[in-house]
């Protein structure tokens, strides 16, 4: 079945490489979307495909890269869209 998660990623999440952690394994898993860093400090993914997939990267997410700091995500499950034919880093 395929989904769409709206994410939202606190803690120390930039600055070190989150959104490239995200990009690598979102291309990895053929998933559709994008990443990007939010004003508050937050970094913010919006991916697109089968839903096992989206939820194994949201696994990452919560562990992030090492240098990273995890402390909560706001997930929000949405109507597949099929509108990311690849992933992005804005």
């Amino acid at each position: 079945m395929q989904v769409s998660a709206h994410i939202v990623v606190q803690g120390l999440v930039q600055g070190v490489g989150f959104r490239y952690f995200v990009f690598r394994i979102a291309i990895r898993l053929g998933l559709g979307g994008w990443v990007r860093n939010l004003y508050d400090g937050n970094v913010e993914v919006l991916a697109e495909g089968e839903r096992s997939l989206v939820e194994e990267l949201i696994k990452d997410l919560k562990i992030g890269p090492r240098s990273a700091q995890v402390k909560d995500l706001t997930i929000e499950w949405k109507n597949y869209t099929g509108t990311f034919s690849s992933f992005e880093i804005r």
